[in-house]
């Protein structure tokens, strides 16, 4: 009897019967696979994309539409009042989202602009705190004794620090000592945002690994590992490190939204970038002044914050539950 496919195969009776692969699939296709049917993750998914291209193109964008973030634009505010003119403040083909009022400077534009500071500002401060917060936690929950007792002591009193005062306080100070290193204002408003939110913000993260490390290092695999010879470097980071990516992802997903509405609050507190530099909380500050005579001047950068942040968080607790051992697979 000959073959007639690669997948038949002859049983002791004479006759053929198909066989049928089992493919094996991986965490991460098992977490694409339900994020995929998960409708409100995938437009999460596809809103965040569309902000973070928005704020990488955000010059290219704002010279097709014709405005800049820093341009006065007179003819667009009143000389009695510095109120935009036409309604709803100002918004035309010209100005897609209005002017603000007094300075005359594009809504849209600084919208655009502001979202590159606060991105680049939460994405460099979330891996910072990543790359602080995996290190300790593992080192920390795999010696164990003195070391493990000391990091602990180390993230108590790190834990202990009332944030906002420290970034309220320490503003000034920090800023000018990083312009004297040749930094920029604006450059050094933003190096010193993310400093601090990153050495404030490690300490949370360390913990949740150590938990995991203190499991897994009892597991067979590493003891396996250890019976074998290896060194700790290569335990800790070839063999414990590949195990705890998923907690690791959900809490990145879930910092960067922490770190996009902190810088906006710092700027709506006074500490953030300076003016005429576009920020988010910078905006909201200033358009309370003018809410009871323009409201959509605080509603629009209010919304576009709200739906920055809330998808961002929307889709950390999407891939929690994509990750999640656990969850009914189909």
């Amino acid at each position: 009897m000959s073959l007639a496919s690669d997948h038949a195969v002859e049983t002791p009776s004479g006759t053929s019967v198909e066989q049928t692969e089992i493919a094996g699939r991986s965490l991460t296709q098992i977490a694409w696979t339900r994020l995929r049917r998960d409708k409100v993750a995938m437009t999460s998914l596809g809103l965040v994309l569309l902000v973070i291209f928005l704020a990488a193109a955000a010059p290219v964008v704002t010279r097709i539409v014709g405005v800049h973030p820093t341009d006065f634009y007179p003819k667009t505010v009143s000389d009695a009042g510095g109120l935009p003119i036409g309604k709803w403040g100002g918004i035309s083909l010209d100005h897609p989202l209005g002017v603000e009022p007094s300075t005359g400077y594009d809504i849209f534009a600084r919208l655009l602009y502001g979202s590159r500071i606060s991105l680049l500002i939460a994405f460099s401060g979330t891996l910072i705190t990543l790359v602080l917060g995996v290190t300790v936690g593992i080192i920390a929950g795999y010696s164990r004794g003195f070391l493990d007792t000391t990091l602990g002591r180390l993230m108590d009193i790190i834990l202990a620090f009332p944030l906002l005062l420290i970034l309220l306080a320490l503003s000034a100070p920090l800023a000018q000592r990083l312009e004297a290193l040749g930094l920029s204002p604006d450059a050094s408003r933003v190096a010193f945002i993310i400093l601090v939110l990153s050495f404030f913000g490690w300490p949370y993260l360390a913990r949740i690994v150590r938990g995991q490390v203190l499991s897994l290092r009892e597991r067979e695999f590493v003891e396996s590992a250890v019976s074998m010879g290896a060194g700790t470097s290569r335990i800790l980071f070839r063999e414990i490190l590949p195990n705890l990516w998923a907690p690791i992802l959900v809490y990145a997903t879930l910092l960067l939204p922490t770190y996009i509405a902190a810088e906006a609050s710092l700027s709506f507190l006074g500490v953030g970038l300076l003016p005429p530099t576009p920020s988010w909380g910078a905006m909201l500050a200033e358009s309370v002044r003018y809410f009871t005579v323009l409201p959509s001047f605080l509603f629009i950068p209010g919304m576009y914050l709200f739906i920055v942040v809330l998808c961002f968080n929307l889709l950390g607790d999407a891939v929690r539950d994509a990750l999640d051992p656990r969850a009914g697979r189909s």
